[in-house]
């Protein structure tokens, strides 16, 4: 093996040999294993959300592989409607100064095909770099052909139950790209704002309790006046309880509505009266529907008022309830123009009574960046309610069980309050809906327009035009588990791999996929008694991976960890352009630049995959967030050096030498340490497993971290070389034995976490062990179990007491400042019988490796000479100072530490005396200077003692 473990040098060699021997695909065996990986979006790249998910994903496979189970972790990638269609659009403005309207609809298709040949493909290339054992040849992309059949299919199905309608409803409308977006696409943003006062006159002679004829409503959005169809105050309020029932008449369009009494009217908060406007605004659409008011839609697809409104009923059907005349100065205005040019008028009428400076939350486009506005348009919507019932049931009865289980209580908030799914979408790019309409409006749906014309009889000369728009990218995804392994055709891989064992994802997405995925997969995918099947049996719900301030990783915050930078390093230069390359701020380009050469002064060394692998899971505790560190990113490159070295000493000890591959271990000669690190890998065995099979991936990777570093290396290697080199024949023959095969068992132990470093040593180790290989790769080998046999309990409690040993000597050497290589005499006290009987057994390895001039027992009445002294359970070993040091050299060496050592304790108790620091500390400071205080306390009394003590020399 080389000197020093270079990532570089051996993972995307060792990745290719990987995929081209095809170790990824699932195995004959009966016993299936499935996790669908979350579609990444087709414009997207690695970030560490991804690798975070995709580390836990694939230690789960490897986990199962080499349980002998046959994998499948089924890749692919979201079309990613809106993004997609942006970046296509940006693309070709940027190239050829064209727009999608200059190609056609099937032309700027092309060019996003084209576009995702040829650039789609990065992040599947970027998570081949994580070591993600994926099935490639599975691939899957939501607008293939098999995914686009199983859309359409579902599309058809639910339609034809009922399931699946069109309305006119309120949505989020994103008035930059003409199209509907999901909630959560919406970003709320804090921002500085007014709210208008205006005043609304009474109508037919009404007054208020103090006498006054008109009513004073405060919005912020004055510019939506014109819709509105009532006002709300609340029915307990003793200033207008009276006037509900009474009217209004409405500034600029002389329009009567009513005064309503409803709770969504707060007392407290402004005037206690709310304009009503059911067709802009999600509240007050609700408040419309309980008390019968029409819609009243002034504004286009530009968020601009129309020059005519549009007036329906509370069902979304056209009404003449109200006039639609609007005033012609506003007509075409931008709702931001119009804000100005309302409030004006109503200045003007002397109907404004106040403007405040008022704090509010924005909703944004995550994608365009504009201001959402809720719309009133005509859509498709999936009626969930019927759905969502046995979704609900099937995690009250265990058939899915979230962990952490806390977010169980979020799926039920959810799918108990559950609204319809709006699931049309006013983009090019994506599923076209299957509906046709003929000349008169009516709807058609059907798997393709000859289908539809066949079903309903329609003669060639009916002219039909398909919907414009197109599916939800959710709605896709919602069919993952199930239309990715072949529905509705291949029912082989079906009955194999579905239900899928377990989901990996965010807490974000529960409703918006999770909860989608589980509705539909339970409508559409039964057993063969007929049973609905449920898409995963598991749901593990991630933290988030946020910077080392607890702040969300942002590219506006210049705070984004790029996961590829972390495995191959970067230079200052180049991770300053990656953060700031195409910002157009230059005041925040400034700012990010000046962060990140105070964070990474010299950019980010190479880490490699493995390091990046061990840490992510060791902060992989259920749910909770993860600050993100550096520091613990290095400690762990530093684990794989520890590993890598360790395994060059057991291959320079063991390689070319009898290591009684072929003895059975019954005639091996076995040491203590031997039989103690057996028991200790057989303890770890089982920890890990517990581990993986609870999702605890942070307690595996501690289980790990505590056998490799610190009973294998620290204390197993240095036990082996007294025996290597002062042992007989057959107990090197035992030691070597135990080094290969702990080592190898250890090594696929670690696989499903580390797989490079495992499978390049392995490949080196396994031809000395005693384990018969069945594949040419670590990852196609069976994973340790536990084997009693190999558990030796009077072996552990015999070494642990070696140690306590080995570990006092050296305790009283660094204290006295005596040198390592000084060999000491040691004297006992108290020996009982089993102390005796392991001294006997084990006086090479404590003698060797305490390096020890003698060992003698004490009578129990002799008197010891002065010594410093340490204690095992009942035990003290001594170690006469006489003639080991300089007595007045360390009389003076002391005096001066007791002396700082007393300023320090004085310090900290003057500390917590003093009131006023704590009234008010927080309690986990005082605390901490509590235990400095005891601790200080503590080694000033040992060093007083020993200062007595040398003193009597």
């Amino acid at each position: 093996m080389e000197k020093t473990f270079t990532p570089a040098d051996i993972e995307q060699a060792l990745y290719k040999s990987w995929e081209e021997q095809g170790y990824f695909s699932p195995s004959s065996a009966d016993d299936g294993y499935c996790i669908a990986i979350p579609p990444p979006n087709v414009t997207g790249s690695l970030h560490m959300g991804h690798a975070f998910q995709q580390t836990i994903m694939d230690t789960l496979i490897r986990y199962q592989r080499m349980q002998g189970k046959s994998t499948l972790w089924q890749t692919g990638c979201d079309h990613a409607g809106i993004a997609t269609q942006m970046v296509v659009e940006r693309k070709i403005a940027a190239e050829e100064e064209k727009t999608r309207h200059d190609y056609g609809r099937e032309g700027f298709i092309d060019k996003i095909w084209q576009w995702k040949e040829e650039s789609g493909g990065t992040i599947g290339q970027q998570m081949r770099r994580l070591g993600n054992s994926i099935d490639w040849s599975r691939e899957r992309f939501t607008m293939d052909e098999g995914m686009s059949e199983a859309v359409q299919e579902v599309f058809v199905r639910l339609f034809e139950d009922d399931l699946i309608y069109r309305g006119k409803r309120l949505v989020n409308w994103d008035p930059k790209f003409h199209t509907a977006i999901s909630d959560l696409e919406v970003e709320n943003k804090d921002k500085k704002g007014h709210m208008w006062h205006l005043r609304y006159p009474l109508a037919n002679g009404a007054k208020t309790a103090d006498g006054k004829d008109y009513l004073v409503v405060a919005t912020t959005r004055p510019e939506t006046v014109l819709g509105d169809t009532g006002v709300a105050v609340n029915p307990n309020d003793a200033r207008y309880k009276d006037l509900i029932g009474q009217q209004v008449l409405l500034p600029l369009v002389d329009r009567l509505i009513p005064i309503v009494g409803d709770e969504h009217a707060d007392m407290e908060k402004g005037t206690g009266c709310v304009k009503i406007t059911p067709a802009h605004d999600f509240n007050d659409n609700e408040v419309g529907k309980r008390h019968n008011l029409p819609l009243i839609n002034i504004l286009d697809k530009n968020a601009a008022l129309l020059a005519q409104a549009e007036v329906y009923s509370n069902n979304g059907e056209k009404s003449d309830a109200y006039c639609p005349k609007l005033p012609a100065e506003f007509a075409g205005m931008d709702r931001f123009v119009a804000r100005k040019a309302i409030v004006a008028a109503f200045d003007e009428l002397g109907l404004l009574v106040e403007v405040k400076e008022h704090d509010l939350v924005a909703p944004y486009g995550d994608r365009s960046g504009v201001i959402i506005e809720p719309l009133l348009t005509d859509q498709w919507y999936v009626r969930t309610a019927p759905l969502a019932a046995p979704a609900v049931a099937a995690v009250e009865n265990g058939d899915i069980e979230f962990v952490p289980k806390q977010y169980e209580n979020m799926y039920f908030a959810w799918m108990r309050d559950i609204q319809d799914w709006c699931i049309s979408r006013q983009l090019w790019w994506g599923h076209r809906i299957p509906a046709w309409y003929d000349e008169a409006g009516k709807v058609y749906v059907g798997r393709s327009e000859a289908e539809v014309r066949a079903k309903h009889k329609l003669a060639a000369e009916v002219n039909l035009s398909q919907d414009n728009d197109v599916l939800d990218t959710w709605f896709s995804s919602a069919l993952w588990t199930f239309s990715t392994l072949g529905w509705p055709n291949n029912v082989a891989d079906l009955k194999k791999f579905h239900s899928t064992d377990v989901l990996v994802t965010g807490f974000d997405i529960i409703f918006f996929w999770v909860a989608r995925m589980i509705m539909m997969t339970m409508h559409f995918i039964k057993d063969e008694q007929g049973q609905a099947q449920v898409p995963f049996k598991k749901v593990y719900v991630t933290g988030l991976i946020r910077d080392e301030n607890g702040d969300k990783m942002s590219k506006s915050k210049g705070n984004v960890v790029d996961p590829l930078d972390m495995i191959d390093g970067i230079s200052l230069d180049d991770l300053l352009a990656k953060r700031t390359g195409n910002m157009m701020q230059p005041q925040l380009a400034k700012k990010i630049t000046k962060l990140t050469k105070k964070e990474y002064p010299d950019g980010i060394e190479a880490h490699g995959t493995d390091a990046l692998r061990f840490t992510l899971t060791s902060v992989a505790s259920t749910g909770r967030d993860i600050s993100w560190d550096m520091k613990r990113l290095e400690g762990y490159r530093n684990f794989c050096n520890k590993l890598w070295n360790a395994s060059r000493y057991v291959l320079m000890n063991t390689e070319q030498h009898d290591c009684g591959r072929t003895s059975a271990t019954a005639e091996l000669e076995l040491s203590l340490a031997d039989r103690w690190i057996l028991g200790q890998f057989q303890q770890t065995v089982k920890t890990v497993h517990q581990a993986f099979d609870s999702f605890r991936f942070d307690l595996a990777s501690q289980a790990l971290y505590e056998f490799t570093w610190h009973q294998f290396c620290d204390w197993y290697l240095e036990l082996t070389k007294p025996v290597l080199f002062k042992g007989t024949e057959a107990q090197q023959r035992g030691t070597r034995h135990t080094l290969v095969n702990v080592l190898e068992n250890l090594l696929r132990l670690m696989h499903p976490i580390m797989p490079y470093i495992t499978e390049t040593i392995w490949q080196r180790v396994v031809p000395l062990s005693e384990f018969e290989k069945t594949g040419d790769s670590i990852m196609v080998q069976a994973f340790p179990q536990f084997d009693a046999s190999q558990y030796d309990q009077t072996a552990i409690d015999d070494l642990e007491w070696v140690k306590q040993f080995i570990i006092a000597i050296r305790n009283i050497r660094g204290e006295m400042d005596i040198a390592p290589s000084k060999p000491l005499p040691v004297l006992l006290k108290n020996v009982d019988a089993n102390d005796q009987r392991r001294l006997n057994e084990n006086q090479q390895f404590i003698s060797a490796l305490a390096k020890l001039a003698s060992i003698d027992v004490l009578a129990i009445d002799e008197k010891a000479p002065a010594s410093a002294t340490a204690v095992i359970g009942e035990l003290s070993v001594l170690i006469p100072m006489a003639g080991l040091i300089d007595k007045d050299a360390e009389l003076n060496r002391l005096a001066k530490a007791i002396d700082k050592l007393s300023k320090e304790t004085d310090r900290v108790r003057g500390k917590l005396s003093n009131e006023n620091f704590v009234s008010k500390a927080p309690a986990a400071v005082i605390d901490k200077e509590k235990a400095k205080l005891a601790d200080a306390e503590s080694r000033l009394a040992k060093m007083v003692d020993q200062r007595e003590e040398i003193a009597l020399l």
